[in-house]
């Protein structure tokens, strides 16, 4: 505060579902294009029935989703010089944040940060009932920060001995594993805790830093010039609305604050020309609000202010959780009161049920960052370099298909050109072109996904309506064509949608298929489409869902594996793994939900050829691939992750 103011559904509803979808799609170019799936699960948010544990801290610092939790301002619990204290609140929160830091917790809380404004008073008695609400994190082995606000300190950080820094100096950390060290005056300290794999560096400066602090900080970078780098100070942005009005009327909730006159020196003389800082947290002004800027390095830094003082019970211990999803390359949001939600729904009351969360749009929000890439220019992500073809060349290896090292990137494949079977078995591809299909319509790209063996690929632009493409075939007396792989298989690729991908253009096109008509195969029964091939690895027309359909030899009737929508412009690896008995479909190395239980063995032939890009219905090519399509290969046995293309 200012001071101045068992059998999945597609096999018993499948053929309906498949069907439809197929169905849709060759309704033409007029069919609507299905929007970008979302990746990932939502957030798991905070659970009453969770926030009275207290535990041993043990983070999973490996895990590619942890939470950083941030405490604003508590001031109005420590007025003791007022005889106005209490601890509760606040010791709920703490936990509540040690309960859920453990392994077996969806929070998987790593870090508290307490922004400043510890106390109303900064009275000796006050900093006597803090030490004793900190005492329980201490207790525990909890990883945390603090600074001084301008309620707990008057001046800048040269102002010597406090109440402040007596209690909550760097001495209190000296056992802390993720301390890092303070500077000369103790007001600025420096952490650094595990996550994701990696190391992350928090500062926590004082609401008025000196030059000598400013000089400090930018040290304590420079010495760990791979970390990306949290700052947290009480005074940096403020809100520009009126909070009586926003955000239910009026204002953009992702563009409301302002750096302050103190916050603009902080942003010259330490954010902007330091690309390490992506993120800045501060309390001390309300309502809570959030902007980004760019530093001198052209990259965004997300500032965001968080402070409930001005609610409930002095915002009764607030706790903001930064959801970090590396995976997802998110950071969702929520505000949580753990004091609240301890207590028994039936024993709050109204006030207090309306503060158990705080749902606003500044207040729950998610906030999309490619970490990689904006990490790229401090800690670039090393490139994987192409591996040889002979170190894919598993046991049992049948087919094995890349594009490295045969053409210029951007240049054509002639009709009849050939693709090579680096097995050695024989199955080499060739390219057929469609009639009436631009000379560039199939091309050599040095584009491929960051794990795949060759730093290579092909580029398909194919579709329906009018049927156009070029796609690639073994040839007709191919050993392949004749495998049935009783004992299992493994089949891999890697594919990209591109932007222009279409549902109705693009829709059912198959990576990999196998010519021969179900009806031809003798095959019927339910989920059966008569016209449709014996084999296709395609992306269907519902928001670019990946699916498996095959006959096997046990059965008259298909077995369908579905994985989720795929985004585009993004690299996938596709595995279908089949053990003798059942069939895996797996994205990026995880198992599908829709993979079905029911008995699947080998895969139906006729002798003829595999087509690569390309897919046959009733006997004859109808549509082909749109994007890219990367390595390839065929096992004929089941091969764990480790073995597959993408390992390390």
């Amino acid at each position: 505060m200012s001071m101045q103011d068992d059998t999945p559904s597609q096999d018993t509803a499948g053929h309906s579902r498949r069907g439809f979808l197929r169905n849709a799609a060759l309704a033409g170019a007029g069919a609507a294009t299905v929007g970008t799936a979302a990746l990932g699960a939502t957030p798991a948010f905070a659970d009453a029935a969770q926030n009275r544990g207290t535990g041993t801290w043990r983070p999973d610092t490996t895990a590619l989703r942890f939470t950083l939790a941030v405490m604003p301002d508590t001031q109005f619990l420590y007025w003791g010089s007022q005889d106005s204290v209490d601890r509760t609140p606040q010791e709920e929160s703490f936990r509540y944040v040690i309960g859920n830091s453990g392994h077996a917790s969806a929070d998987n809380i790593v870090f508290l940060a307490h922004l400043g404004d510890l106390t109303q008073d900064a009275d000796p008695s006050s900093f006597q009932q803090v030490d004793k609400a900190f005492g329980l994190l201490d207790a525990h082995g909890a990883a945390y920060s603090v600074l001084a606000g301008n309620h707990d300190v008057s001046g800048d950080d040269s102002r010597g001995d406090t109440a402040y820094l007596r209690t909550m100096g760097p001495q209190r950390f000296k056992r802390a594993r993720t301390f890092a060290g303070a500077d000369a005056t103790g007001y600025n300290t420096a952490h650094v805790f595990e996550a994701a794999g990696r190391s992350w560096l928090l500062l926590a400066l004082d609401w008025r830093t000196s030059e000598q602090g400013f000089a400090w900080a930018d040290g304590v970078i420079k010495a760990h010039p791979k970390l990306p780098v949290i700052l947290t100070t009480h005074d940096l942005v403020y809100s520009d609305y009126d909070d009586n009005v926003f955000p239910y009327e009026s204002g953009d909730p992702e563009d409301n604050a302002v750096l302050s006159d103190y916050g603009r020196t902080v942003w010259d003389r330490l954010i902007n020309d330091n690309d390490q800082i992506f993120l800045t947290l501060n309390g001390h002004y309300w309502p809570p609000a959030r902007t980004t800027a760019k530093n001198a390095a052209g990259n965004e830094v997300h500032l965001h202010i968080t402070n409930y003082q001005n609610r409930y019970f002095g915002g009764g211990g607030m706790i903001r959780l930064y959801h970090f999803d590396l995976a997802r390359n998110t950071i969702d949001v929520e505000t949580v009161n753990p004091w609240i939600l301890a207590q028994k729904p039936e024993s709050r009351s109204l006030l207090a049920a309306q503060h158990a969360r705080i749902t606003g749009p500044v207040d729950n929000f998610s906030v999309p960052i490619d970490f990689a890439e904006r990490f790229a220019g401090f800690a670039p992500v090393p490139v994987r370099p192409a591996r040889p073809a002979a170190r894919e060349l598993v046991k049992g290896t049948l087919a094995y298909w890349r594009f490295d090292g045969q053409g210029k990137p951007g240049t054509a494949l002639a009709a009849d050109q050939s693709v090579p079977d680096l097995s050695g078995k024989g199955n080499d591809l060739t390219v057929v072109t469609l009639p009436g299909t631009a000379a560039d319509a199939l091309t050599w790209s040095d584009d491929h996904h960051p794990d795949q063996p060759a730093h290579a690929s092909l580029t398909f632009t194919g579709g329906r309506n009018p049927l156009h493409g070029s796609y690639l075939t073994t040839g007709a007396k191919a050993p392949l064509n004749a495998e049935t792989f009783r004992s299992g298989y493994t089949i891999e690729t890697f594919v990209r949608m591109p932007l222009d991908w279409d549902a109705g253009r693009n829709g059912w096109a198959s990576i990999l298929s196998r010519r021969g008509s179900a009806s031809d195969a003798g095959k019927h029964g339910k989920n059966t489409d008569p016209g449709e091939p014996v084999l296709q690895l395609a992306i269907s027309n519902n928001g670019r869902e990946p699916q498996f359909n095959h006959y096997p030899l046990n059965d008259t009737y298909p077995t369908t594996n579905w994985g989720h929508g795929l985004v585009e412009l993004a690299w996938w690896h596709l595995a279908v793994v089949n053990d003798g008995r059942h069939t895996r479909l797996y994205v990026e190395g995880a198992p599908v939900a829709d993979n079905p239980n029911r008995l699947s063995v080998g895969l139906t032939s006729l002798g003829l050829p595999w087509l690569l890009g390309g897919h046959e219905y009733a006997g004859a090519v109808d549509i082909v691939f749109h994007g890219g399509i990367g390595d390839t290969r065929i096992v004929n046995r089941p091969l764990s992750a480790d073995e597959f293309l993408t390992a390390k």
